[in-house]
């Protein structure tokens, strides 16, 4: 009862801080980086990169862990991408980006998998962190194709 929620409780908060210092040292290290590059301050496009690598990250985790059949560490790394996620703008679920897709395919008279390149450039530009873009372009790639 009590206790075992109170173990539950004390777990999701070592997982949340444990998390939060992943996300402390990533933003660190880009830091470090950008000002090896000349640049003074981490942009928003910066931090969305840092964000998506961890997640990136998790879920290529995930994969593997769901392999080896390790469901505890599965649920952790589902839960370590969830509270990364928190951090991000709203992210545009598979049917929103088949939507635009749809009308950038339809605005910019597009037709053939050789525009994939204009498809992503157009929504790298105007969906930076809203969109999982590996996602993107299988959506573009089925609409096209």
């Amino acid at each position: 009862g009590v206790r075992n929620y109170k173990k539950a409780l004390k777990s999701r908060k070592e997982l949340e801080v444990h998390t939060l210092r992943l996300i402390k040292s990533a933003i660190k290290d880009k830091d470090i980086a950008i000002r090896t590059e000349g640049k003074k301050n981490l942009s928003d496009q910066d931090l969305l990169t840092v964000f998506q690598t961890l997640i990136k990250q998790r879920k290529e985790s995930l994969e593997m862990y769901k392999k080896a059949n390790r469901d505890n560490l599965v649920k952790k790394e589902l839960d370590e991408i969830n509270i990364i996620k928190s951090f991000l703008p709203y992210q545009l679920d598979e049917d929103e980006i088949s939507e635009v897709i749809k009308n950038i395919i339809q605005n910019h008279n597009l037709n053939s998998l050789r525009d994939m390149g204009t498809i992503m450039g157009i929504l790298k530009n105007k969906y930076s962190g809203q969109i999982d873009l590996s996602l993107a372009g299988k959506v573009a790639k089925n609409i096209l194709g």
